[in-house]
């Protein structure tokens, strides 16, 4: 992309009403349809200032907090890599470490750690109906701190991923898929199978599937939710779906065949979830420290996904999508059946073809967040993104 044009892409913000000055990026569905479209924008943006090795650096000093209550790769590596881009030096708060092992309050916390803080990142994935809480608790006492004068500033909180939802990882897919189809208009009236698929463990969170039905159906797509019975997600998110692709003029439908949804799709993401009722039993045994009662639900859990292991992208269930040759997707890792497992969620052969996709699928992860965390600080996003360009200073002199 050369200046002229990345001008043009910049000046695209113009005619979007954008209000994130202030305020943090927890739900996509909680973002107007201009604040969604401009945080494409600028990532967009951010990442052709790069590829043309334009410093995007934003502080020369300031920290950004990553705070992961569950296990990462990619996402824990997006976020140090967009703080980075924007010239943030990254603090993991290690809970074990910190005084919240003795008791120090949330309100707490969040103070202490945000007095040179720019960004704070929160991953809370594994207890229903708490990590969304907590991430809302954490932005309640900034805001407190903020009107007390005790921190200069407000940092921005950016859902990493929650009980509810995953929007780094639904952006992603779909700044993803803009460029695939060129566009998010051509999006509209695509259709995407979002399905369960069998995989040998329990307990992954229902935040991806929701991410992604919770922001498709606000793009005018044909979306396909399927798994099979018993497999639901939070209620609420799918009615939320329902409301949004009839507001989009798009589709929602339900179905209990993995087969169904695929026929006909442009693009399959068969993703294993734990039910939502299961989610429910575990919050109480992980807060009793239950290891027998959790190791009990776990045994009824794998015995009762054994019986779904037809559940599996294979090639024969890629040959029911359009033209044979939708798009397959995953937020990875995937389970592959006979290479990280004896039966999972996808053949190897299905996985290989699509195995630099998906990778090109989670090279916009460290873009958008930095975009969520520039929306969120910048009073004219517009205006930044043309200083840095402007400036031209280079990233790297090699």
């Amino acid at each position: 992309m050369n200046q002229k044009e990345l001008g043009a892409l910049i000046d695209g913000l113009a005619g979007k009403k954008i209000d994130m000055l202030g305020k943090d990026f927890l739900l996509t569905w909680e973002k107007s349809r201009d604040e969604i479209e401009a945080t494409f924008i600028v990532a967009d943006a951010l990442r052709a200032l790069r590829d043309s090795n334009v410093s995007t650096r934003l502080w020369d000093s300031g920290i950004a907090v990553s705070n992961f209550r569950d296990n990462s790769t990619r996402t824990r590596f997006s976020y140090a890599s967009a703080c980075d881009l924007l010239g943030l030096y990254v603090q993991d708060l290690d809970e074990g470490k910190s005084q919240i092992a003795h008791g120090e309050t949330v309100r707490e916390t969040a103070n202490m750690i945000s007095f040179l803080t720019e960004a704070v990142g929160i991953r809370d994935d594994m207890y229903l109906g708490e990590g969304d809480t907590y991430q809302r608790e954490v932005a309640k006492s900034l805001d407190e701190g903020v009107k007390a004068g005790v921190l200069p500033s407000r940092p921005a909180v950016i859902n990493l991923q929650s009980d509810i939802d995953h929007p780094t990882q639904s952006m992603a897919d779909f700044l993803h898929l803009s460029h695939r189809f060129g566009g998010l208009e051509g999006l509209k009236g695509k259709k995407i199978a979002m399905t369960w698929a069998y995989s040998p463990s329990y307990g992954k969170p229902l935040s991806v599937p929701q991410g992604i039905i919770g922001l498709a159906t606000r793009l005018g797509m044909d979306v396909v939710l399927a798994h099979p019975e018993g497999y639901d997600l939070i209620p609420e998110v799918v009615e939320l779906s329902k409301k949004q692709a009839a507001a989009s003029g798009g589709k929602f439908s339900h179905v209990n065949s993995m087969d169904e949804a695929f026929k006909g799709a442009d693009i399959v993401y068969p993703k294993s979830w734990a039910p939502f009722s299961v989610m429910q039993q575990r919050v109480p045994l992980l807060h009793a420290n239950d290891s027998a009662g959790l190791k009990d639900l776990e045994k009824k859990c794998l015995e009762n996904n054994a019986r779904f292991k037809d559940w599996e992208c294979t090639e024969e269930k890629m040959k029911l999508t359009k033209n044979g040759k939708a798009l397959y997707m995953h937020c990875l890792p995937a389970d592959i059946t006979d290479v990280s497992c004896k039966a999972g969620e996808v053949a190897a052969s299905v996985f290989d073809r699509y195995r630099d996709e998906t990778y090109m699928e989670a090279s916009y992860k460290p873009y958008i967040i930095a975009a969520m965390i520039l929306l969120c600080k910048s009073k004219d996003p517009r205006a930044t993104l043309k200083g840095l360009l402007e400036a031209g200073k280079k990233r790297s002199l090699i």
